[in-house]
């Protein structure tokens, strides 16, 4: 065929594929997580551990599927359940997701990520000097809103009681998925949460609770 242009054909499509499911083109659409397999769970319990040297290996997308599947995904399509559970079914915690590439946001129904900006903001999302160089970072956001409370209202210290308490199960179940998969990863508390909320975007009601650095431990 005359003047037939494949790459500009391909590039249509994928327009019309992402305008028709919602998508932007910088969003990531994710593998299936594999949900067999994998190291029995007492010999992850027992290699749990914490990791702060990390090599700046990218992780897959494979893995990545996997890791906030088993952090924070949905287990049971028929009732929207989770692999983590979450006080009044709020589901009040969402992981955003700091990469290289950008930051995003995890959609455990359409198991993609959706792009919030393409800033590489990993700098922002902690105090220590790794935290800059590690391929990922997970960062743990509690949206009162879900919580029933409205823009403007008041946030006590107990109000954030159970948003904590469901962000570290989410955070165990990441040490598990790594301690399986043989990564490593860390759970910090030491972020500037007033920059990083203004880097993120982020609304009053959505509060920082913690962050957690995950990559291929250097040793």
């Amino acid at each position: 065929m005359e003047n037939f242009n494949f790459p500009k054909l391909l590039a249509a499509l994928t327009l019309v594929i992402c305008m028709s499911s919602g998508l932007s083109g910088q969003d990531i659409v994710l593998p299936s997580p594999r949900k067999t397999g994998g190291k029995p769970l007492m010999q992850a319990l027992n290699e749990r551990s914490t990791t702060r040297d990390f090599t700046k290996d990218e992780l897959s997308l494979q893995q990545i599927s996997g890791l906030l599947w088993a952090g924070f995904g949905i287990n049971r399509p028929d009732i929207r359940k989770r692999t983590a559970p979450s006080a009044v079914n709020w589901q009040e915690i969402d992981i955003y997701v700091s990469m290289a590439s950008g930051l995003y946001i995890y959609d455990a129904e359409s198991n993609l990520l959706r792009q919030v900006h393409d800033r590489d903001i990993r700098s922002a999302c902690g105090t220590q000097g790794f935290v800059a160089e590690a391929p990922l970072n997970l960062v743990y956001v509690a949206d009162l809103t879900k919580c029933g409370k409205k823009e403007g209202d008041k946030v006590n210290d107990s109000d954030l009681f159970m948003p904590y308490a469901d962000c570290a199960f989410i955070g165990q179940n990441i040490y598990l998925f790594c301690a399986s998969e043989n990564l490593g990863c860390v759970i910090r508390g030491s972020i500037p949460k007033e920059r990083l909320a203004k880097e993120m975007n982020l609304r009053p009601m959505q509060r920082i609770l913690l962050s957690q650095t995950v990559g291929i431990p250097s040793k």
